[in-house]
């Protein structure tokens, strides 16, 4: 069994004092959504073994909240192995495929692409054959900033996932964890 989980960054500046793309940063609500999210991945023991993270600035800052706030909230989480991957900025469906199938060099159990849209969401439901329902139909929406889509695979071999050949098992957003929360 394999677990792969789809994280896309978490909300950022309108732009970049560079002008630049890759370099917008996070804003408020997206520090404080990468923190919700972290903290959920730390309370439900989804802890990544490998990390691959898009390196635009937006996608690192969303990694490095959401790993330290896992942290502070709970001591017995090791850190991962994470890999920064400049080919994770704009890649669609396919190539993310082919990154996750390069995955199996480390042979992670559990796996995290910290990522972007369009090419997260087109993949989380090209990898989708099951799983949960309610889940689905809200990712078949949209994958929003601090989305996290969790995927599990029945396999042995990460060259081995497919699409339609995943199971849903839940799919988590700031909104979610706010309406799950009571406010």
């Amino acid at each position: 069994m394999r677990r792969l989980m789809l994280l896309r960054h978490a909300k950022t500046e309108a732009d970049a004092p560079s002008g630049k793309d890759h370099d917008r940063r996070l804003d408020d609500r997206g520090r404080s959504d990468a923190a919700d999210v972290g903290a959920w991945m730390a309370q439900h023991r989804h802890v990544p073994d490998l990390v691959l993270v898009s390196a635009a600035v937006r996608a690192q800052q969303t990694w490095s909240i959401v790993t330290d706030t896992m942290q502070a909230n709970s001591n017995a989480i090791s850190q991962p192995l994470v890999a920064e991957l400049p080919e994770l900025y704009g890649a669609g469906p396919s190539q993310l495929l082919q990154i996750i199938h390069a995955a199996d060099t480390e042979d992670p159990q559990r796996l995290l692409v910290v990522g972007h849209n369009p090419g997260l969401h087109e993949l989380a439901l090209g990898l989708i054959g099951s799983g949960d329902a309610a889940g689905r139909k809200v990712l078949a929406e949209n994958l929003p900033t601090s989305g996290m889509a969790v995927i599990d695979f029945p396999i042995d071999d990460w060259n081995d996932v497919s699409f339609r050949g995943g199971r849903l098992e839940l799919f988590v957003s700031p909104k979610l964890l706010k309406k799950a929360a009571g406010k």
